[in-house]
């Protein structure tokens, strides 16, 4: 078991009481990518498993509807 550190984040979306991830919100979506547009992870994003698990969900339905580049320019 996991010690949680004491300067850990706290979840972007639990701590601002959103319940859903949309996919169309790309504004949000962006905190959650890295400059080469990567998925970043938990240790970095500071969010819950379950918000990972749906950001991420969120970014791939994102990207496939050309609101989110795969690739930088």
């Amino acid at each position: 078991m996991m010690k949680k550190n004491k300067t850990e984040k706290p979840c972007y979306f639990c701590s601002n009481n959103i319940s859903s991830v949309d996919y169309k919100d790309v504004q949000v979506l962006r905190r959650f990518v890295s400059s080469y547009l990567k998925i970043a992870p938990r240790r970095r994003s500071g969010l819950c498993a379950m918000h990972q698990r749906k950001v991420a969900r969120a970014i791939k339905q994102a990207r496939i509807a050309g609101l989110i580049a795969f690739v930088p320019k």
